[in-house]
């Protein structure tokens, strides 16, 4: 993301995306990145779940994970994700991660509600009822 929302060629391409991606404030966890560039930006290379728990303590928006299923992972072991959105893409490669693969315990989600979007994806929307 951070190779194309902040490139010229992003604003014509989406430009309301291309504001939001650029003028939102973002975090990166990574333990081997050095510095991050993008406008911002901050990396977080140590205690996760506690700068997550702070986030959700404050007022303001929600929180949206981008391409990290083991950050997601490592929440969820923590019961720290509220509501779990997964874009299903008409594409069928053969291979790949599998989206929660390592889970320890098995996940009893709740379909809330779905999109359909032109292009054939589908958006689900669910949420993890409470855990015994």
């Amino acid at each position: 993301m951070a190779s194309f929302w902040p490139t010229p060629s992003a604003i014509p391409n989406d430009p309301i995306v291309a504001d939001k991606m650029n003028s939102l404030p973002k975090m990166v966890f990574s333990r081997t990145l050095k510095r991050v560039e993008w406008s911002n930006t901050r990396l977080v290379k140590d205690h996760i779940a506690a700068e997550i728990s702070k986030l959700k303590q404050k007022p303001g928006n929600d929180l949206a994970i981008f391409d990290s299923s083991d950050l997601a992972l490592s929440l969820l072991e923590t019961n720290m994700i509220d509501e779990y959105r997964i874009i299903m893409n008409p594409v069928v490669l053969g291979s790949g991660k599998p989206l929660f693969k390592g889970i320890a315990n098995k996940l009893h989600l709740k379909l809330l509600r779905t999109k359909t979007f032109r292009s054939g994806n589908v958006l689900l929307y669910y949420y993890e009822p409470k855990r015994s």
